[in-house]
């Protein structure tokens, strides 16, 4: 700092909110009106409740507090806006800290002082500052009326506090995916004559950055954006989402009223006859784990905003007559109503124009909804973007001036046409990179029809994209690079299957989640080896693995020998093979299943809990094993086995099996699970093989004990009621969803079944080993029981692995997908052919599915 540069403005002495706000605004002028964004970073971060680090002054949050004086800011956002502004200012290192202390005291006396207007000598009256938000605790936001009642926030909503942190995470990863960055060709756009306020038209200057601040001042909040193929629409709609939930994740401060978090949504999996409050309360539970109780709570109470991306995407294309799917969903939103039912309630479509077009002509719309269109890019932005993408020091500078000249030449309407979109600039540009010729790429017959013309130039970038982005993204690992005419081989047969998996759907009443025009769901993929093909494969290998699982347990109980059965089939041994050849044929038939599903795949629970789960889950399981054990002495009047081996083998069987669910079952406090009816009635079949297992395991010790037919008949069904208890447990363990789950990787459902179902097939091998040491040795035992514990948990509980994988390798035995799927998708979604988008992958772009996608059907037979 030089000798005569002033000092940086004094808090001291201030005694009005509105004062304090006003001296921050001066340090900020002192220190040279630096640029929020050069505040953000100079302000550093800061860790919320929830241990997530954020920006301690994000640009949206500086301008929002600076610009409300009369609230007092928090000291968090104070110290460092204070740091940053010093900092910027050059002011000595030395010194910043003294100067933070005279802020900080100067605020504290604001925050203890009464407010004005408070007779001297009286109680004061506190009241609590009007909470923009419910869930951001203040203690200054408190106090105590004359009365003595306390006037605070309400308790944080901690559901729309996740969705939140949820919603931000999954729309970060969706631009990088789109961007491969932060950078994007300017989107822009404009008002549909007639459909805003002139003054909220006034407002659009700055395209992406300006959309936040035009839709908050929409009355009432609904939007359509329309837009040409590649205009940017999903762009928008991911910044407009980002730029509303960053409140919410930022620690700042919120609007006021009943704010939403915006929850983009791809409208393609809305299926009609659906009732949309029921399907966006459904895709919050699936796409962003939320309970099922919490979902429709801020479902009813309006305290989400449905951005529905690809209204165009819901009918086929072309559509033989009118977007009948589109009209209804539309119709279902004119339906939707805010909290008082009296106004539209808030929502954003974006839709492809020719589809909208179409819309209008059948005279459907989305109703009160301002309309804005995206507009092309024009010849300037299209060089602003080359120049910002290639500097003079790029190896491709000198193919700025080839676009540039062709965008100028005779034939520059036809190339500016083919280049005039966001998505279509990025594929010339990640062409050019790959070592293409700009010249040959834009080449325009100077005779052809300048929309022809456009249109052969969109093909050739088209063709060329695959190519560029393979050689761009070479393979750093397992082995030699992809080809790429057999990365395009399999990305035609992956799109193939999304036609079929859209005609399927149609015609499919309630089809299973994922099973869209757009996303590519890991699990969903095995019809592509061939559906009967696989579904028959799966069917035997369930079969084999289930006649494995009953003759380890068989030969392992030991109770009958293949001698013995010649000489005739007692009721003993009848009940037994019964038990055994039922289960095999419910096993068999539950792989039979059209759509497996994969489910509970998301908890991310602390390690610490997991233990902590995995104990009381013990000391709760361990006395139920040992009244277990306690009853099979009491059936078998003891002539099997004696008091304490029923004591310990009851203990270690119930604390093996509380330990296995408390550990899966374990979550943050407020989890929540399926209920038992809900159980039943979704896994009837399931549950019965879980019953005729535990009927098996009882069998041996009362055969051995030579039990008369009532206590067979008296244990069995115990047994299998026992069993049939511990299923249903088991699935309110696998199925529930956990409160601090996070967004996961579109394979971590699949890669967590086969985990689940061995699991708990070898804790049923516990259970066996107690059965079979009775009559067999412990070398025996063991084998038999890990033997069938692990085909147990293949064939029973590790289904819709089982069918992916059996699928996978039949399709790649066919030459129609690489055996290594699941890293040769992640490897396009790192070339950004494919990108993530929840819990499923899509292609980069609908054109470039479109494109990819064969002539013929190609989705198995």
């Amino acid at each position: 700092m030089t000798a005569d540069r002033p000092r940086p403005p004094d808090p001291a002495g201030i005694d009005t909110v509105e004062d304090f706000v006003r001296s921050l605004i001066r340090l900020k002028q002192w220190a040279g009106d630096p640029p929020l964004s050069k505040l953000r970073s100079l302000g550093g971060s800061m860790v919320t409740p929830d241990g997530t680090m954020v920006d301690a002054l994000p640009k949206s949050t500086t301008s929002h507090v600076l610009r409300q004086a009369d609230k007092l800011p928090r000291w968090d956002f104070v110290k460092a806006f204070v740091t940053a502004c010093l900092r910027y200012g050059d002011h000595p290192a030395e010194l910043i800290p003294g100067e933070i202390e005279r802020w900080r005291a100067a605020r504290s006396a604001l925050a203890a002082s009464p407010p004005p207007g408070d007779a001297a000598g009286t109680s004061p009256v506190v009241t609590a500052q009007a909470s923009p938000e419910p869930g951001r605790p203040d203690v200054e936001a408190a106090g105590t009326t004359a009365q003595g009642d306390i006037t605070a926030r309400p308790e944080p909503d901690h559901a729309l506090e996740l969705l939140a942190r949820r919603v931000a995470r999954e729309e970060d990863r969706a631009r990088k995916g789109l961007l491969g960055g932060y950078s994007v060709a300017p989107v822009s756009f404009e008002p549909h004559a007639g459909t805003v306020r002139d003054d909220a038209a006034d407002e659009v200057r700055d395209g992406l950055h300006s959309i936040g601040p035009f839709f908050s001042g929409l009355r009432p909040q609904r939007l359509m954006v329309v837009g040409g193929s590649g205009a940017g629409k999903t762009v928008l709609a991911i910044e407009l989402v980002l730029q509303l939930v960053e409140p919410f994740v930022d620690g700042g401060e919120r609007p006021g009223g009943r704010p939403m978090v915006p929850v983009r949504l791809n409208a393609a999996r809305w299926t009609p006859g659906n009732p949309f409050e029921r399907w966006l309360g459904d895709q919050l539970m699936q796409v962003f784990g939320l309970a099922a109780t919490d979902a429709a709570r801020l479902v009813r109470d309006r305290r989400v905003l449905p951005v529905l991306d690809g209204l165009d995407e819901l009918d086929p294309e072309p559509s033989p007559g009118p977007p009948r799917r589109a009209i209804a969903l539309l119709s279902e939103l004119n339906r939707y109503s805010d909290l008082s039912g009296r106004r539209p309630g808030a929502v954003v479509v974006t839709c492809r124009a020719d589809r909208h077009a179409q819309l209008v002509e059948a005279r459907c719309g989305l109703d009160d909804a301002a309309r804005i269109r995206l507009r092309d890019l024009t010849v300037e932005q299209i060089g602003a973007y080359l120049r910002a993408r290639w500097p003079d020091d790029h190896p491709c500078r000198p193919y700025r001036d080839d676009i540039h000249a062709a965008l100028s030449g005779e034939s520059g309407t036809a190339v500016h046409s083919a280049l005039r979109t966001p998505w279509r600039l990025s594929l010339t540009a990640t062409a050019v990179e790959s070592g293409a010729d700009p010249a040959e790429l834009v080449r325009v017959d100077p005779a052809a029809d300048p929309r022809e013309a456009a249109a052969a130039i969109g093909r050739r970038l088209l063709d060329a994209y695959v190519p560029a982005a393979t050689g761009l993204t070479p393979r750093t690992a397992h082995g030699t690079p992809y080809d790429p005419a057999q990365v395009r081989a399999w990305l035609m047969r992956l799109a193939g299957h999304l036609r079929w998996q859209a005609a399927r759907a149609a015609a499919t009443d309630r089809p299973p989640p994922g099973l869209t025009a757009i996303d590519v769901v890991p699990h969903l993929l095995w019809p592509i080896g061939g559906r009967r093909r696989v579904r028959a494969l799966h069917a035997l290998c369930c079969a084999v693995l289930a006649i494995t699982a009953m003759l380890a347990f068989w030969a392992g109980s030991a109770v009958d020998r293949h001698s013995g059965l010649r000489h005739g089939i007692g009721a003993g041994e009848g009940l037994t093979l019964a038990l055994m050849a039922g289960w095999v044929a419910i096993a068999v038939g539950v792989s039979l299943s059209p759509w497996p599903a994969a489910a509970g795949g998301r908890a991310n629970v602390p390690r610490r809990r997991r233990v902590i789960g995995g104990l009381l889950g013990a000391l709760a399981g361990g006395p139920l094993g040992v009244l277990g054990g306690l009853a099979g002495l009491v059936l078998t009047d003891g002539r099997v086995f004696g008091p304490v081996f029923a004591v310990a083998s009851g203990a270690a069987g119930g604390s093996v099996f509380g330990a296995l669910i408390g550990l899966t079952a374990a979550g943050r406090p407020r989890t929540e699970h399926l209920a038992v009816s809900e159980v039943i009635r979704a896994e009837p079949v399931t549950l019965l093989g879980f019953g005729l297992c535990g009927a098996l395991t009882g069998l041996p010790p009362l055969r051995l004990a030579g039990a008369g037919p009532l206590p067979l008949v008296v244990g069995g069904i115990g047994a299998f009621a026992l069993a049939f208890a511990l299923g249903v447990v088991f699935e309110i363990a696998t199925g529930g969803w956990s409160k601090d789950a996070e967004l996961a990787h579109p394979r971590e459902a699949l890669r967590r079944n086969p985990i689940i179902g061995v699991a708990f097939g070898l804790t049923g091998g516990v259970a066996a080993i107690l059965v079979f040491v009775m009559n067999n040795g412990v070398v025996e035992s063991l084998a038999c029981a890990l033997i069938g514990g692990v085909a147990f948990g293949l064939a029973f509980g590790a289904i819709t692995w089982s069918r992916a994988m059996i699928g996978l390798i039949v399709a790649a035995a066919r030459g129609l997908l690489p055996l290594r799927l699941w890293a040769f998708l992640d490897w396009a979604c790192e070339a950004r052919l494919l990108r993530v988008s929840g819990a499923t992958y899509q292609f980069r772009h609908r054109e470039l599915q479109d494109f990819l996608t064969p002539p013929r059907d190609a989705g198995g037979d």
